[in-house]
């Protein structure tokens, strides 16, 4: 939409016009924003089109595609004309004396979000809805009578052209109705097609090594799994030969129970990702395969593509790095847990054949210390912990827990890492994860706000060393993991890009992700890339490669939303926990103060983003506040400081 915009600024043939668009056009002509002059459409100079951003006030802003120095045209809430968010507009300039240009939306040409997330609140006497993203009040197309049958405060799914109900959602004093909301504001789906979910179960549940006479069966090694407590798939399975110094990293191998646009394909692709909410995963694949048939699951024969990394014993770098379609069976299904027991020698209730797996695990674990600390020569360890939630039957906030790094999650990092910086390795074109280097400007930023909490670091143009120095001198005064974020906040996102540009976190020349097609599109289509060069299919790759500039764009986009899903949905918890303690004094830190400040909630709950209504807030500082307000439908809490808790 935005290319064929731009380029009606300079003009279409008429002959050229995509058939997509034909409607588009008709529309913009009988507006008389383009004109169709000697066999070509022309956008007059009066008209735009643009992006729209709307404020709290209902003050929209649209950012014009044609001329990227022009200031963001202001539209008043009288002109939006039913505009939304991010939608696509085309709009007419206006004739102003003075002050900023004006202009009115005349058109919206594409919709951001097909639907809207409202609640039902009485206004006037009349009922409507609450738009739960901006909290603008809106129309509903239904009669009052039926809408007064509802219960005040029931969540709606309301179609954006129509302004028709699609769905009721539930009741907003429903602790349930949270998983919906955030699951729709995203427009994410939990549940398949009938068509994918039969063409998942038509694979079966077993693998027969009979019928994969040229996979390499590695069945007689003894593999194991190592994850979290609660993981329903398993993507990935080790094996340590000391002997050879070598390191089995075996990944499910999904490309094979997926075709390409096959109904599954056409799905996962739209996902993206796998979901994870406290209390259940929303996979990207059916769970006949991502639970079943895909997942290395223990005692059964799998599918496995399959890096075999020989490791020099003395450099702890890759001598040897052979890519292999095999066979494996899983010996044992370990937590991060019973590992990190193993790991303290405690053998209380090691069976046979976890003593078996143990002989090459303690030594494998010795070697990867040595393999991570010449790593972290050239990269940076950052302290940080993972905040995890309980939840009861009825979805209500029971606990909040940190999950910190142990020594379990250390080695399996560091297996994997090897596999993807591998995989890398046979790319010269197609999908890696890259990481750029942090701007000038946002480096700045951070030596600025450093100051405020006692840190003072002249700029260094080697920023790796300029980190460490940061990361010594936080060490020195205790603030380390506080320190650590305000870095990563200071650093440029993680993408999915088809050429190789690094990996500067990590400090890789290249990298990309190869270890969790179960639950990532990005590492799916690795595997197809490397799969037709092991096969040596010259126009299979081709068709891979056609659109994979997109792909990769697309990819990365569908990361960050599965991400603020799940934080969306944390959010809401901690909203109707606040909710509950109104008035009432909780410990916080002030984590940002760029804006308006915001606090962390330190205290029997943990983790909760707090808005505080105080302008001087410092940096790091602990604060006592009282919790003032918690708005659950746009899950924010706001406090003020009561005082500084020394």
């Amino acid at each position: 939409m935005k290319k064929f915009l731009l380029a009606l600024s300079q003009g279409v043939a008429y002959e050229e016009v995509p058939s997509d668009f034909t409607s588009l056009v008709n529309d913009l002509v009988r507006l008389k924003a383009i004109k169709l002059k000697n066999g070509t459409y022309i956008m007059d100079s009066r008209y735009r089109a643009g992006t729209i951003d709307i404020s709290f006030s209902g003050t929209g802003f649209v950012k014009t595609f044609a001329n990227k120095q022009m200031k963001d045209l202001l539209v008043e809430s009288t002109d939006i004309n039913g505009a939304m968010k991010d939608d696509i507009v085309i709009i007419k300039r206006l004739h102003t004396k003075q002050g900023r240009p004006k202009a009115k939306v005349i058109l919206i040409a594409q919709r951001k979000h097909d639907t809207s997330i409202v609640y039902t609140k009485i206004q006037h006497k009349r009922v409507v809805g609450i738009n739960i993203k901006n909290k603008f009040a809106q129309d509903i197309a239904a009669s009052q009578k039926s809408l007064k049958q509802l219960p005040e405060g029931s969540v709606l799914k309301i179609n954006n052209e129509t302004g028709s109900i699609e769905e009721v959602l539930g009741v907003l004093s429903d602790p349930r109705v949270d998983e919906k909301i955030s699951m729709e504001l995203f427009e994410k789906t939990e549940f398949f097609s009938e068509e994918a979910e039969l063409e998942a179960k038509a694979h079966g549940d077993y693998v027969d090594k009979s019928f994969y006479p040229n996979r390499i069966d590695l069945t007689h090694l003894p593999f194991c799994t190592i994850d979290p407590v609660d993981a329903k798939d398993f993507d990935d399975a080790i094996y340590f030969d000391e002997k050879e110094c070598a390191l089995y990293v075996a990944i499910a191998d999904v490309s094979e129970y997926l075709f390409d646009m096959g109904n599954i394909d056409k799905e996962a692709k739209m996902r993206g990702f796998s979901i994870y909410f406290p209390h259940k995963s929303i996979p990207m694949l059916p769970r006949s395969l991502s639970e079943n048939i895909c997942s290395l699951k223990p005692n059964e024969d799998r599918l496995a593509f399959t890096f075999k990394i020989t490791l020099d014993k003395t450099t702890y770098e890759p001598i040897k790095e052979e890519l292999m379609n095999a066979i494996i069976h899983s010996q044992r299904r370990y937590t991060y847990d019973e590992i990190d027991k193993f790991l303290d020698n405690d053998f209380s209730k090691a069976k046979a054949i976890d003593k078996d797996i143990w002989k090459y695990l303690s030594p494998l674990n010795e070697f990867l210390k040595k393999v991570r600390e010449k790593r972290l020569k050239d990269s940076f360890e950052f302290r940080s912990t993972e905040i995890r939630m309980k939840i009861d039957e009825h979805q209500n906030l029971l606990e909040t827990y940190t999950e910190n790094q142990t020594l379990s999650h250390s080695l399996i990092e560091d297996c994997m890492l090897l596999a993807n910086k591998a995989a890398a390795k046979r790319l010269d074109y197609g999908i890696f994860r890259t990481h750029g280097d942090p701007s000038f400007e946002k480096i700045e930023k951070l030596l600025n706000d450093l100051v405020l909490v006692g840190i003072s670091v002249k700029f260094n143009p080697n920023i790796p060393m300029l980190i460490k120095q940061i990361q010594e001198k936080a060490d020195a005064i205790g603030i380390r993991e506080e320190v650590d974020k305000l870095i990563i906040r200071s650093q440029q996102k993680a993408v999915y890009e088809p050429e190789n540009k690094g990996h500067f976190g990590l400090g890789f020349d290249s990298y990309t992700h190869f270890t969790s097609p179960i639950r990532r599109y990005s590492d799916l289509t690795l595997h197809r890339l490397l799969k037709s060069d092991l096969e040596h299919n010259k126009k299979r790759k081709e068709y891979l490669l056609k659109n994979i500039d997109s792909l990769c764009e697309q990819i990365s986009n569908l990361e960050r939303e599965s991400d603020k899903v799940a934080w969306d949905y944390m959010d809401r918890k901690y909203a109707r926990w606040a909710s509950e303690r109104i008035g009432e004094d909780v410990k916080a830190i002030v984590t940002d103060v760029t804006k308006s400040p915001v606090a962390k909630l330190q205290d029997e709950v943990i983790g909760a983003r707090i808005f505080l209504l105080d302008e001087d807030a410092e940096l790091f500082d602990k604060v006592i506040v009282k919790i003032v307000e918690a708005d659950i439908a746009t899950s924010r809490i706001y406090a003020k400081i009561v005082r500084v808790d020394v």
